[in-house]
């Protein structure tokens, strides 16, 4: 996976590059926008590096496209202004077929540029025009896009309210519990003991990498541990209930009490939310939200 890191750093590279000349044009009182810049590159910053042609230019015209969507969601008020990217840390890159539909089924995946790929597990049957890949400690993945058909099942009763909380994942009215794993509050010691072994470790050094890899691979299991639980909890509510009947939590303001904070993370009460509502529409289901 080598040439994936090295697309990950390209990505990376064009991202910094483009938002440091946006802040220049306006500290200087100039209307930047992303078209301008990718100009600017392709003609006046691109042929000056002879790294960039072994690499897909689809690369960094989704970096451009990327950071255009981050200013807009912005100056929108929805997300906070874009920031530079560091090395290892949500290291991506996207890339398609220019335009052309691509088909992946099985194991074995033509990656355009990248070439053939294995998976863990295996793809049905699908088409996607784009594919992004990211990598998280040591794996990388891939995320796509595609279209299917809904699946609407027979549901086992019509109503089902769900307590979620912190002691339990979630109460349901007809007496069912979902344990809360509380993996990141077992894994406590664990990652501050690796965070201290990290912190001892000499800048860019190769006991550094490491430390820094085996602590990325401990949060990394916390939050699959974490995504399994949840993932199981709203498939079962979402494909067995016609109404599903939620409490509205204000989960933003429940972190602001900070003897509460750290347990009401591990709980993913937001994820739960947003997983119900985007499976209630696959299976068929009806979410109602109670003050």
């Amino acid at each position: 996976m080598n040439l994936s890191a090295q697309h990950a750093g390209y990505s990376r590279w064009v991202w910094n590059w483009a938002l440091n000349l946006w802040r220049e044009a306006y500290a200087a009182d100039l209307k930047p926008s992303v078209n301008k810049l990718k100009k600017f590159y392709t003609h006046h910053v691109k042929p000056y590096y002879p790294w960039m042609k072994t690499l897909s230019s689809r690369v960094y015209q989704f970096a451009f496209m990327h950071l255009g969507e981050a200013f807009s969601r912005f100056f929108k008020g929805l997300a906070k202004h874009p920031k530079f990217k560091k090395k290892g840390r949500n290291d991506s890159f996207t890339l398609d077929n220019c335009g052309k539909v691509m088909q992946f089924s099985g194991t074995r995946l033509k990656i355009p540029f990248i070439g053939w790929v294995s998976t863990y597990e295996p793809l049905p049957e699908i088409n996607t025009k784009r594919v992004t890949i990211s990598r998280v400690a040591d794996s990388w993945y891939i995320s796509l896009a595609y279209e299917f058909e809904p699946e609407h099942t027979i549901k086992s009763r019509v109503y089902l309210g769900v307590d979620v909380g912190v002691k339990v994942l979630a109460t349901c009215s007809d007496g069912t519990v979902f344990d809360n794993p509380r993996a990141y509050k077992k894994a406590t010691k664990k990652l501050a003991r690796l965070q201290r072994e990290l912190s001892r470790k000499q800048k860019v050094s190769n006991n550094r990498n490491k430390a820094r890899l085996r602590l990325a691979k401990a949060h990394e299991r916390v939050a699959n541990i974490r995504k399994v639980s949840i993932h199981k909890l709203t498939s079962w509510l979402c494909k067995n209930h016609a109404v599903i009947g939620l409490e509205d939590l204000n989960v933003s303001g429940m972190l602001r009490n900070h003897k509460l904070a750290g347990a009401i993370a591990d709980s993913a009460l937001y994820e739960i939310r947003r997983q119900v509502e985007y499976k209630s529409s696959w299976y068929g289901s009806i979410v109602v939200f109670a003050l």
